[in-house]
């Protein structure tokens, strides 16, 4: 493969080949049987020597194969899991249920995650079953019928002589380790899954993967790409000169410094339960990296062992909580150095400070380290000293400090009897001077760099993945400002994009009610119809758009998922920097990471208009648009007759669309720059869905409305796995729809096939009704996303603050006799207690009519309430987040009541409380009536 080059994004190093890889491992293992000869005695099982199939024991090659076969992934070892594999819905769905059988934890664990809930990675298998529950259990299994999951339910009634059986219930004698688990799925799911799994990980505040090992195929993976996909938001305080911004960006840009801490032969201090307590401004350490403690039934590493997690500090600007002022990376190898030398000979050439923790330095432990010599990395012991043997310690430490570099202060000792609270001082005021003083300060990007020339593999250089970068710099790198590209590039978006929409508008209008306008006018309408798209058809697609439609014309899945994955990148890295904000409510709003979006309120009710809306930032769906534009002029002019059907050059587009919807990608339902829904386009879009399901195309459409900043994208993410765009201040302002498959064997009972899920987006905005046609542009807007869902969410920031726009919508459908499902969720935005346990309360949305709701009822000329009882809910979430972004993590109550409230939307989509199901062509009929 030839080598990328240079470009506006970083230079990527080409792929070693094999050969090259292999003779680069084998000058290491080479350097590794040359410090063991002299009696070292130092076994090893991967690492340096990787890449010579005789240094690997038989029993060693088969431990990954025996995982695989135990947690039932071994089929995906060659076909790689896919993101969508595991966001279908089953009955699992709606069942709190635990895992029975090591085959249940791959699926307990993605479900978990997807739902960011911070107990994915407990392995722990209940057998959670009654006697008579179990007494069937065992006779299925002697019929041979095979193992079941059990599901239970913990609302469940269990009589008071039952109780001891469950003392009785057999546990497994080797549950897995939690970073095998981890392991295991991303070496059998393919790029976009290891970049889901990543990004939900560190929304969950997980130490993340960096390098993961894989002793079967001889090769080590460096994880680039993998964590490109997380992007955190940080308070960057300059050293000297103007006060500080918020700064965004993917993980793996920022230079930092690194500290790695590691093991060497046996330690008594546990270096993951002291990364934690470095980690966690409080007294109680946060569970970053996991550790033995966490779980009492964690069993023995089989494949994690030469694995390197990462994880970082970022600063919030609050300076009781900051323990750094700057972004640092920690980096945790499991597993002894002897073990894994080139893992450790990786970290010594990327960190600031590699900090050692043994409970003894001995003459082989001072040959191992003395490879290190020349070394620009500083190291620091942490010692935990047997008894007896502290002189022959100082012997060899004494002869390595001159070779390390090192002086006495950096050596500490800690035993049981040491202040736990100062020693974590101590060694946070060792980390700040390091980093104070001129260090080695690298990227992961940088580190990759590294990382290839020691041998490893770099996800990221893979073949398909760097066509897509490819793909994606040569549309880049022609921006270089993305307001003239916009206006001069994407020219069917702009003027005469809104005009050839808000004409056609009208003209619809007109079409409902002919009797509303004479005939004169309508003419007049169509003629200039026809004019602005025959205006739109005379223009060609520009290079960048050529390049787009080519990309996601690629007949690879995975090249078109590289390249729309490397494009949102790119195209994030060139937007506009976010404006500072000035107060610390504002601030602690912006810092959270970008999988959240629960802060900011929602503008009181007849405050005022909302505020106006900023720049919007270049995304795929700009191209997308273009597409559109492109699709519905051509379209226009062939049903006037203007053009011949066989001079048709675009009619593929709905096509390419449909596929990118079915693969996972969130598509554009209602256009956030004409404010409207392109007909021909989406109708298109939807006939081409509609052919490819088959079959198998029933529909239910679950919609989520609210004002921006009420967490309604991050409810849709966190209950179904979706991707829609979570950040508040400058996020696309459309309104955005994916698709979700139900599993076939639970179709037929949950009534559908599919399940359309529509983000309502910046559409609405809060408008009060003094704002005119902005309040009615978007109450339109509203009744049309209620209109087309079966069932509805509402976010909301606080109560009593449902957007006039929303309660309109609402009375005018409810003229129709068309009513949604819907589910009222009050967001807990400002950290207070959750009213009960159980945050679901069934009752009227106004059982005391507000003010507002009095006023929107008088003005559609109705009663004031509007909801059935049996068909709404009322829920109250509590808070997204537990502690200060940038490092909070998800909070266990917001997902489980998330989870309650997914469980309860299955629920009535199953039960018939939510309207009938709709067929695509249904669908296509509403969009074209509404």
């Amino acid at each position: 493969m030839a080598s990328p080059g240079h470009s506006d994004l970083g230079e990527v190093v080409p792929e070693r080949k094999a050969p090259e890889r292999q003779a680069a491992v084998v000058t290491a293992d080479l350097e590794w049987r040359e410090m063991a000869g002299n009696g070292c005695g130092f076994h090893y099982a991967d690492g340096a020597s990787e890449a010579q199939d005789s240094d690997f024991p038989a029993v060693e090659r088969s431990r990954l194969q025996e995982l695989l076969l135990l947690l039932g992934l071994e089929p995906y070892q060659a076909q790689k899991l896919s993101l969508q594999d595991c966001l279908q819905i089953s009955s699992d769905s709606m069942r709190n249920w635990a895992p029975q059988v090591p085959k249940d934890l791959p699926w307990h664990f993605l479900r978990k995650l997807q739902a960011l809930n911070t107990e994915a990675r407990n392995t722990t298998m209940v057998l959670d079953l009654l006697p008579d529950a179990r007494l069937a259990e065992k006779e299925s299994q002697m019929e041979g019928e095979g193992e079941e999951i059990i599901h239970w339910d913990p609302a469940e009634d269990v009589a008071a002589d039952d109780i001891y059986s469950f003392s009785e219930l057999p546990t497994p004698d080797t549950p897995v380790n939690p970073l095998d688990l981890v392991c295991a799925l991303l070496l059998c799911s393919d790029g976009a899954l290891q970049q889901e799994l990543v990004s939900k990980m560190a929304a969950c505040q997980f130490a993340l993967p960096l390098v993961l090992p894989d002793s079967e195929n001889h090769c080590h993976t460096f994880l680039l790409w993998a964590l490109r996909g997380v992007v955190r938001s940080w308070w960057a305080q300059p050293p000297r000169g103007p006060p500080g911004a918020l700064r965004e960006d993917s993980v793996v840009v920022p230079r930092t410094p690194a500290f790695a801490f590691v093991r060497m032969d046996v330690s008594s201090n546990s270096k993951s339960q002291l990364l934690n307590a470095l980690l966690s401004p409080g007294r109680r350490p946060w569970d970053c990296f996991w550790h033995r403690d966490l779980s009492l039934a964690t069993g023995a590493r089989e494949i994690a062992d030469g694995l390197v997690e990462v994880s970082w500090f970022f600063p919030s600007g609050r300076e009781e909580l900051d323990l750094f002022p700057e972004p640092v990376a920690f980096l945790n190898l499991r597993g002894d150095i002897g073990s894994h030398w080139l893992q450790f000979k990786l970290l010594t050439e990327v960190s600031s400070a590699v900090f050692i923790l043994t409970d003894n330095v001995s003459r082989k432990e001072y040959k191992l380290l003395y490879a290190m010599k020349g070394s620009g990395t500083k190291f620091y012991f942490i010692l935990s000293p047997y008894r007896g043997k502290r002189n022959a310690n100082l012997r060899f430490l004494n002869r390595l400090i001159p070779v390390l570099k090192m002086d006495h202060s950096h050596v500490l000792v800690k035993v049981s009897s040491t202040d736990s609270e100062s020693f974590v001082r101590r060694v946070r005021a060792i980390l700040r001077g390091v980093a104070r003083a001129p260090c080695r300060r690298m990227s992961v990007e940088d580190m990759a760099h590294a990382a290839r020339k020691l041998g490893l593999r770099v996800d990221e250089d893979h073949e398909e993945c760097q066509r897509g970068k490819e793909r994606m710099e040569r549309i880049t790198r022609r921006i270089k400002d993305v307001d003239v590209y916009r206006r001069d590039e994407l020219r069917l978006q702009g003027e005469l994009g809104c005009k050839a929409a808000q004409a056609e508008r009208e003209f619809g209008q007109l079409q409902w009610a002919p009797e509303a306008a004479p005939e004169k006018h309508q003419a007049e309408l169509r003629r200039r119809v026809l004019e602005l798209r025959a205006q739109q058809n005379s223009l060609e697609p520009v290079p960048g758009v050529q390049e787009f439609v080519a990309g996601i014309s690629c007949p690879s899945r995975a090249e078109r998922q590289y390249f729309l994955r490397w494009l949102e990148w790119g195209l994030a890295r060139l937007g506009q920097p976010r404006p500072r904000q000035s107060t610390d409510t504002a601030m602690l709003l912006a810092l959270r990471p970008r999988l959240g979006a629960g802060g900011g309120g929602a503008p009181e009710p007849g405050s005022g208009e909302p505020p106006p809306l900023p720049p919007e930032p270049l995304g795929t769906e700009h191209f997308l648009r273009e597409m559109g534009q492109l699709y519905e002029a051509e379209s226009c002019l062939v049903e006037a007759g203007r053009l011949p059907a066989s001079h048709r050059r675009f009619a593929h587009f709905p096509g390419l669309a449909a596929e990118l919807l079915l693969a996972g990608l969130p598509l554009e339902l209602v256009d956030g720059g004409t404010l409207g829904i392109p007909g021909r386009w989406v109708t298109g879009l939807l006939r081409e869905l509609q052919a490819r399901l088959d079959r198998r195309s029933r529909l239910v459409v679950v919609s989520a409305l609210g004002v921006p900043g009420t967490g309604k994208s991050t409810l849709l993410n966190s209950m179904f796995g979706l991707r829609f765009a979570t950040r508040k201040s400058c996020g696309p302002r459309g309104a955005f729809m994916q698709l979700v498959t139900v599993a076939e064997g639970f179709s037929q009972d949950l009534g559908c096939d599919h399940i359309l899920a529509i983000d309502s987006g910046a559409l609405i905005r809060g408008a009060p009704a003094s704002a005119g046609d902005r309040f009615e542009l978007e109450a339109s807007l509203a009744t049309l996303l209620l209109g087309l869902s079966n069932v509805t969410v509402v976010s909301l920031a606080e109560t009593k603050d449902i957007p006039a726009t929303i309660l309109h919508a609402l009375l005018r459908l409810e003229k129709t006799g068309h009513m949604p499902n819907c589910q009222f969720v009050y967001q807990n935005l400002h950290d207070l207690p959750a009213s009960s346990p159980n945050p679901r309360d069934r009752r009227l949305l106004l059982d005391v009519p507000s003010e507002l709701g009095r006023a929107a009822a008088q003005a559609e000329k109705q009663g004031s309430g509007f909801c059935d009882p049996e068909r709404q809910h009322v829920w109250h979430v509590p808070s997204l987040w537990l502690g200060v972004p940038p490092m909070a993590a998800v909070s266990l109550g917001y997902s489980e009541t998330i989870f309650e409230l997914k469980r309860c939307l299955l629920e009535n989509i199953r039960n018939g409380l939510s309207n009938q199901n709709k067929s695509i062509q249904q669908l296509i009929e509403l969009v074209r009536r509404l």
